[in-house]
């Protein structure tokens, strides 16, 4: 009888050895947690579990634990009090991400504050730019999310991180910050983000479902690589510091292609209906929620993105 010479078995035979041998490795210092923070009443996002729209206070403290488990960063999301079709709340000085980001900084200054740059919870129309007959304006929305972008800066922001994927919008706001006296802000761009499905349960928690038609003028289709990489390349020409893709679970390929062609970090958003239906999945003891947790995370992180956005942040470090 003849026996296999090599034996890949024999590396896994302990979990000491297996965890000696491991390829890829999730830590604390990888991980960013989004948070919600409203001007009016708090309240659990039904559709997301554990997830809730925070007030000022609450935030503050929030984010002091998350800093004290060894998580690095907080992505900020603002739900105002009243929307209108200029979006004023989004880059007023008192506006409740202005005055999360001073308050957070005055509390935990080491950790970084980064701000979500976008208009859709700002708009009474819900899209991510100006609406004028039926369409989202590209170069009209650009002045706004930079004016957006210079307020969170003067605030304390460390990043900012624009998601409303008009075009040029990188370089608009980095010459914004640059010229308001802000070239130390770094800027994370959600270069590759998708129109997709995963959205859903952000939709309730930032309360930002368009009020007609659907983002797929300005977000990008999910059968397209090449585009993805037009676009993650543009970004990183127009001054972006880190390149996001979103959502990650689904496109795990265009994260690995990504990294293969930008010289920059990758940053990847594990979005609300992949956490969501974690937790489902888990509530109804189909699933082991806490190896799937580490599995996701282990599985974008092993494809190429060197930082994730997750609602699992605070979870993560507990289990590692």
């Amino acid at each position: 009888m003849t026996y296999p010479n090599h034996r890949p078995r024999r590396l896994r035979s302990s979990k000491t050895l297996r965890s000696m041998v491991r390829e890829t490795r999730l830590s604390p210092e990888q991980l960013i947690q989004p948070l919600f923070v409203t001007e009016t009443t708090p309240k659990p996002i039904k559709s997301m579990p554990g997830i809730a729209q925070l007030t000022l206070k609450e935030v503050v403290k929030e984010a002091a634990e998350i800093y004290k488990r060894g998580i690095p960063a907080v992505i900020l999301f603002g739900i105002p009090k009243s929307k209108d079709e200029k979006a004023t709340g989004a880059w007023a000085q008192n506006g409740i991400v202005q005055n999360a980001v001073r308050a957070i900084k005055d509390k935990v200054p080491e950790l970084l504050v980064i701000t979500d740059v976008c208009l859709c919870e700002y708009m009474s129309h819900g899209h991510c730019g100006v609406v004028c007959e039926g369409r989202i304006e590209n170069d009209t929305s650009l002045e706004i999310i930079s004016d957006v972008a210079v307020s969170h800066a003067m605030a304390g922001a460390d990043m900012v991180a624009p998601s409303d994927m008009m075009d040029g919008r990188v370089r608009a706001i980095r010459s914004a910050l640059d010229g308001s006296g802000f070239p130390e802000v770094s800027l994370m761009s959600y270069a590759v983000k998708y129109a997709s499905a995963f959205y859903g349960p952000f939709r309730e928690a930032a309360e930002s479902t368009p009020k007609f038609g659907d983002r797929k003028t300005y977000q990008m289709d999910a059968g397209n690589v090449r585009e993805a990489l037009r676009e993650a390349k543009l970004d990183a020409k127009e001054g972006a510091d880190i390149i996001m893709v979103k959502p990650a679970l689904s496109y795990l390929d265009v994260i690995s292609k990504v990294k293969n062609v930008v010289d920059l970090p990758i940053a990847a958003y594990q979005v609300s209906g992949e956490y969501s239906m974690i937790k489902a999945a888990a509530e109804k003891g189909w699933i082991d929620e806490k190896s799937i947790i580490l599995e996701t995370l282990l599985s974008i992180h092993r494809a190429g993105a060197d930082l994730i956005v997750t609602y699992f942040a605070q979870e993560a470090v507990k289990l590692l």
